[in-house]
């Protein structure tokens, strides 16, 4: 059975990779596809709405499942419309404040929603190896360095600090160090974290563990933003019909019940 699809930011990067993408699939039909500020334009195929109607679009359209990559305050926004309508909600949108990930998680009590910082498989392995490798190698120097499109707002990326995290989980709490400059000897602990933001890179991850005379460098390009939409397309599949509660890509990457 297909579930019916909304895309938000259907006109931005990730939501033509969205809508290109689900062109290919079979379980999943796009019923509504809004941008903030409105727009005449047709993206795969399919008319591009105004999201000030996304609430009553939603509603009238039956949509199971909304795919979200905007921006915080557009997240926030989209993710109450989804509870306002029973509507499930997928997001990739990162940069949130604390108290914009509070309203996410408020969204969730009333429908199902799932937030990843990155939709890639690959990223979802790489996450385990840093895991291991950051407790395993404890005392190893930890430098993460990613790199994006000159056009990404947030810094560092939304995968970056899930890498932190990662990091974090293994060895406890440390001190970030964004950038080096001047007189800038590394303490014990620290972890360096530095963002490149240049042309048109999709994405680049890499955590550097060194120490003991050796080195390992643990790393992620993606080539293309369709792995993204592809992943997040996977996650909306699996999400649609759920209850209300909040959800985990990694579920869906083990194929939970």
């Amino acid at each position: 059975m297909m579930a019916r699809l909304a895309v938000t930011g259907a006109t931005g990067r990730m939501g033509r990779e969205v809508l290109a993408a689900v062109e290919t699939r079979d379980d999943l039909d796009v019923v509504v596809a809004a941008n903030r500020g409105g727009t005449d334009e047709t993206v795969a195929g399919v008319d591009v709405e105004p999201a000030a109607d996304l609430e009553s679009l939603l509603a009238e359209r039956e949509v199971d499942v909304l795919v979200d990559f905007t921006g915080p305050d557009s997240c926030v926004e989209y993710a109450q419309a989804c509870s306002e309508t029973n509507t499930a909600f997928v997001t990739g949108t990162t940069g949130l404040a604390a108290d914009q990930q509070d309203a996410l998680e408020t969204a969730s009590e009333s429908t199902a929603v799932l937030q990843a910082s990155n939709f890639s498989k690959g990223i979802a392995v790489l996450r385990g190896l840093v895991r291991e490798a950051a407790a395993a190698l404890d005392g190893y120097d930890v430098e993460l360095v990613e790199a994006h499109h000159n056009g990404k707002r947030d810094a560092p990326s939304g995968t970056a600090n899930t890498l932190l995290s990662d990091v974090e989980a293994a060895r406890g709490e440390f001190d970030r160090v964004h950038g080096r400059e001047g007189e800038a000897p590394r303490t014990e602990g620290e972890v360096g974290v530095h963002a490149v933001r240049a042309g048109n890179v999709t994405g680049l991850h890499e955590v550097w563990l060194a120490g003991g005379h050796e080195e390992l460098r643990l790393s992620h390009r993606a080539e293309s933003r369709g792995v993204f939409a592809e992943g997040a397309l996977d996650a909306a599949a699996w999400l649609a019909g759920r209850d209300a509660g909040w959800y985990e890509f990694d579920a869906v990457l083990e194929g939970d019940e």
